[in-house]
C-alpha cells in the first residue's frame, strides 16, 4: 500500500460518532500451536466508538475488549488463558484500544494506536479496510470496516511457553489479530 496525503473521507462514511456494535463486530485473534498448526479465538469487544471527523486527520477509533470471554471452543485451554500464565483476567479484567492517529494507505487506512492488554501499552499499527456503508432495516445508518494487524506476546509480557521434543516451543509469539467492525452513526 502507497500512503498518500489525502485526508478526505471514504465516499458514504459522514462525520459524527459511530458506536461499534458489539453483537455484529467481532475481535479474532491466530496464534501458531506447536509450530504444525493455528488456534483461533475470539475476544468480546464490549464498547467502541468511532470519531470521524470532517477529515481523517482528526478522527479517532477507541474500543474495549473483555478478556474473560475468549473462546477458543476448547474450555480447558481458555481457563489456562485466563490464568495468571497468560492474561490474568481477574488483575486485568479489560483490555483498550485508543487511536493516535488515522491516515489514507492506497484505497485503504492505517489506524496507529495505543493497544494495552495485560496491563502492557504498546503503539499497533490497524491495517484497516473501509467496507462501505447501508442502512438496515431499522433506519439506522452503519458503516463497516475490516482491520488486521500482528503483535509480540513478549512484548506485552506474555511469555508462558513449554519446549518441544522436536524443538521449538508449544506457543509462537506472534499473534495476528483481526477485525471486523459495524458501528452505527449516532445521531
Amino acid at each position: 500500500m502507497t500512503e498518500t496525503t489525502v485526508t478526505t473521507l471514504p465516499n458514504g462514511l459522514t462525520a459524527g460518532t459511530w458506536t461499534i456494535d458489539a453483537s455484529h463486530s467481532e475481535a479474532a485473534f491466530t496464534v501458531r500451536h506447536a509450530g504444525i498448526a493455528k488456534v483461533r479465538g475470539t475476544v468480546a469487544i464490549t464498547d467502541g466508538t468511532i470519531t470521524v471527523g470532517d477529515d481523517l486527520a482528526v478522527s479517532a477509533v477507541a474500543a474495549t475488549l473483555d478478556p474473560a470471554t475468549i473462546d477458543t471452543r476448547d474450555a480447558n485451554r481458555d481457563g489456562h488463558l485466563k490464568s495468571a500464565d497468560f492474561f490474568e483476567v481477574e488483575t486485568y479484567p479489560t483490555w483498550t484500544f485508543t487511536s493516535t492517529s488515522v491516515r489514507a494507505a492506497g484505497d485503504d487506512y492505517v489506524v496507529t494506536g495505543d493497544l494495552t492488554l495485560h496491563g502492557v501499552t504498546k503503539s499497533v499499527e490497524l491495517k484497516t479496510e473501509f467496507n462501505g456503508t447501508a442502512t438496515d432495516p431499522f433506519g439506522n445508518p452503519r458503516a463497516g470496516f475490516s482491520a488486521a494487524t500482528e503483535i509480540s506476546r513478549k512484548d506485552f509480557g506474555l511469555t508462558w511457553n513449554a519446549a518441544l521434543e522436536t524443538g521449538g516451543v508449544l506457543v509462537s509469539d506472534t499473534v495476528k489479530i483481526a477485525l471486523e467492525i459495524s458501528a452505527i452513526r449516532q445521531a
